[in-house]
């Protein structure tokens, strides 16, 4: 019987480590190896046994499946769509060889995406700037800078839909959103009068232990206000670590693209990815029929479909456009690569 390729998992490793806020020093001692070992480990230059996945997972009390994760499908999957770009188009890039690039160099591999990602984001930048007719001021545009933020990702992010579908999963298995709210942070949900709520469609009220929502909203937009503080609530490292790689001019910029994450991850735990992706093929992205089947409005439904670029279970790139009578655009997502006028959009004359 042939071998089992070997397991190198250092980057995951190390993530696990970091997020424990462990240093190598003290995962070695939980683990009953050396500080050595553990760097070795990290690094990819000794492979990650089957007894120290044990050791892991019971030390941690982790998931194995967790802990062993996907043996860099994930990241093969990632360099493969970055190398779809037409500027590749002329070097011969064998998948073979792009998945072995991944599995054994994960360090040049992270470093690779994250480069084509400030390129991608400097691309859009300079268009903007670009397309001034008149030299002015280099004043930041917080709304600009979200969007680029999310264009350079292709509105995809699958660190966020993993922690998702974990919470979904949770909050099944406890009775519904209200119900996990209540066993994981000790808070209920009380509906109060549009008028008591002051304009806010939710409050987290900490003196109360409550979420306060505006009783005027529907079934829809109450479960999305809820997954939405849950979002803030469980998601906020992983926030920081997606941010974190964003190129923003101030503050407000981070503050907007943090919101648009927020809403990301509410809209994943409403609809999963795995069961969202499996439902858009069987009901042939019928909007209509899948904002019935996870219970979400036809605009949230419309957002969700813009996400569903997760690297190795893409499905059909969509863009979104929000726009009123008079053709004004009031929101835009993208997850195609579409080329959105960059300036102006308020043509009257425009019919959708």
């Amino acid at each position: 019987m042939a071998k089992d390729r070997p397991v190198y998992m250092g980057p995951r490793l190390r993530r696990l480590r970091r997020e424990l806020g462990l240093t190598q020093a003290d995962m070695a001692a939980d683990l009953d190896i050396s500080a050595s070992y553990v760097a070795l480990l990290e690094r990819n230059q000794r492979p990650l046994t089957a007894d120290m996945l044990l050791r892991l997972a019971r030390t941690y009390k982790l998931d194995m499946a967790e802990v062993a994760g996907d043996g860099g499908a994930e990241q093969t999957a990632r360099l493969q769509a970055v190398l779809k770009d037409p500027m590749f188009a002329d070097i011969d890039l064998p998948q073979l060889a792009t998945g072995d690039v991944a599995v054994n160099y994960p360090g040049i591999t992270e470093a690779l995406l994250r480069l084509y990602t400030s390129y991608r984001e400097e691309h859009l930048a300079l268009a903007d700037r670009g397309a001034d007719t008149e030299p002015q001021e280099d004043v930041a545009d917080p709304v600009a800078e979200s969007r680029r933020f999310l264009a350079a990702r292709r509105n995809s992010f699958p660190l966020l839909d993993d922690a998702a579908e974990k919470l979904a999963t949770e909050a099944e298995a406890e009775g519904g959103l209200i119900a996990w709210l209540k066993a994981k942070h000790n808070l209920r949900v009380r509906r109060l009068p549009s008028d008591v709520m002051a304009g806010s469609m939710r409050r987290l009220d900490r003196h109360r232990d409550a979420v306060l929502l505006d009783d005027a909203l529907d079934g829809a937009s109450s479960a999305f206000q809820l997954a939405l503080q849950i979002a803030y609530l469980e998601m906020r490292k992983f926030f920081d670590a997606i941010l974190k790689d964003g190129q923003f001019a101030g503050e407000s910029g981070r503050r907007l693209a943090r919101r648009a994450l927020a809403s990301y991850g509410a809209a994943a735990i409403l609809m999963p990815y795995t069961a969202f992706a499996k439902a858009v093929e069987a009901r042939r992205y019928d909007v209509e029929a899948l904002a019935r089947q996870f219970g979400a409005s036809f605009e949230q439904t419309a957002h969700r479909l813009t996400t569903l670029q997760k690297p190795g279970q893409e499905r059909v790139p969509f863009f979104f456009l929000r726009v009123d009578p008079a053709g004004n655009v009031s929101k835009r997502l993208d997850g195609a690569g579409f080329p959105f006028a960059r300036h102006g959009g308020s043509c009257p004359l425009w019919s959708v």
